[in-house]
């Protein structure tokens, strides 16, 4: 019987994360004061982020940061995650590319936040933070958060955009359950909620309305802390355990990957299976194909502008350098919810800048389209960002069955889609449709920016 998952023992689990800004040739250019524009240091931000993850954001010298004890003990509840080798999807489409897939899917929040989560929570309550908030989109990052807050005795307040609180019910349910307060976002419960609302009534909310609304809300609460689940260093930096475990279980496998696949919101899971191989490439020239599929209704590597940029709405946050559709960009209401933000990392920024990685932009209608064929092939039904990276997936191993190249595709399943079901339902009765985003459009929001 052929191999077909590759599990590390607990005892192989890493026991420091990768920080690529260390390795990178050009470094991310420096966040700055809004007002001043003089770049921040690490103890600007304590009054929004807690200290350590302050520094660890700042931290362009330590190539490796340890894992607290703590930390990995409630890692191993889900971790090693195995890596797949998914030969029933190289049979449906006759490639001869060898698949490989990371399934963070088997968390017990079902996708890869609860890596970084974790280490927020742990790191908050080390300081004496009793109470922590945050935004969410489709709910995973808040259903993670929310998990974690649990787990080391924290009060939890998650703002999800409003339109995700309608079509995800149970993501709200679980986040619920674990004990954590949710409103819809935009509210009337903030000073940005209550400003976007009166120009905008019926306004659905992005990820850049909530985290107005929930770095607001740690600024005006006593010992309460903001955490994020995308886009920021620190959050990246959590997130290479993925990666890092990916290296040896492919060494198991006995292959290497030309090309490394996940989809693309703010950077999260991209930058934790990409960077850990990255840093090869950076280091050594190992050539690797990297690539970030994102939504075709929020385009922001394929379409949006290097600048700098606030990673909110209402303008609370630090300038970030990044590309971006600017801060006040509305993406349409597909169900890919996290992928509906309109900026990038300031890392995965640079690295795209300094041509280390491309990006795909994906329609909705090809997303759910590759995410079923997936879940018929392999059994597993993926969440709609996910569905993205298969899409490209898809899309590069048919380059290969027309080619006859024998790559090593590897992409990253960062959660499963039992909670969507709503949203499969309206793709196989045809109630879905694609949005595109307009070249003018983008531009006209760009401006000032």
């Amino acid at each position: 019987m052929k191999q077909k998952k590759f599990i590390l023992p607990e005892s192989e689990m890493p026991d420091k994360w990768y920080n690529i800004q260390a390795d990178m040739v050009n470094k991310p250019l420096p966040i700055l004061n809004p007002k001043t524009r003089e770049p921040l240091k690490a103890e600007d931000l304590f009054p929004i982020f807690c200290e350590e993850c302050s520094r660890q954001e700042m931290n362009q010298t330590d190539a490796w940061i340890e894992i607290p004890e703590a930390v990995r003990e409630k890692y191993a509840n889900y971790r090693c995650t195995p890596l797949v080798r998914a030969y029933g999807l190289e049979e449906t489409l006759d490639t001869p590319a060898h698949i490989y897939f990371k399934n963070e899917s088997v968390s017990p929040v079902g996708s890869h936040k609860l890596n970084s989560a974790l280490a927020q929570a742990y790191y908050c309550k080390q300081q004496g933070i009793t109470n922590i908030t945050t935004e969410t989109g489709a709910g995973q990052w808040g259903a993670a958060l929310s998990y974690a807050s649990k787990v080391f005795g924290l009060d939890c307040a998650v703002y999800q955009v409003k339109i995700s609180y309608e079509q995800k019910p149970y993501r709200r349910s679980i986040m619920q359950v674990f004990g954590a307060q949710v409103t819809p976002s935009p509210s009337m419960s903030t000073r940005a909620g209550k400003d976007i609302l009166t120009v905008q009534p019926n306004h659905q909310g992005s990820l850049g309305t909530a985290i107005s609304e929930a770095i607001e809300l740690a600024m005006t609460t006593p010992n309460c802390r903001y955490t994020l689940g995308s886009v920021l260093n620190h959050v990246s930096l959590h997130q290479t355990i993925i990666g890092l475990e990916a290296e040896k279980q492919m060494e198991m496998a006995g292959e290497y990957p030309d090309t490394i696949i996940a989809c693309f919101g703010g950077g999260s899971n991209f930058s934790g299976i990409a960077y850990p191989f990255m840093r090869h490439t950076i280091k050594e020239g190992k050539k690797i194909q990297f690539i970030a599929a994102e939504p075709a209704s929020c385009p922001k590597l394929t379409k949006g502008k290097f600048t700098y940029d606030f990673g909110d709405e209402a303008g609370y946050t630090p300038l970030l350098p990044m590309f971006t559709l600017g801060h006040k960009f509305q993406p349409a209401n597909i169900h890919a919810g996290g992928l509906r933000y309109h900026g990038a990392g300031t890392i995965v920024s640079q690295l795209m800048k300094d041509g280390y990685m491309e990006a795909v932009d994906i329609e909705q209608l090809d997303s759910f389209k590759a995410g079923t064929l997936f879940a018929k092939a392999e059994g597993i039904i993926p969440a709609p960002e996910s569905c993205h990276a298969i899409a490209a997936t898809i899309n590069e191993a048919l380059k290969c069955k027309e080619t006859g190249e024998k790559k090593v595709i590897l992409f990253n399943l960062s959660g499963h889609g039992l909670i969507d079901m709503s949203a499969y339902d309206q793709y196989l009765a045809g109630g879905l449709q694609n949005y595109s985003v307009q070249t003018s459009e983008i531009e006209k929001n760009l401006e000032g920016v």
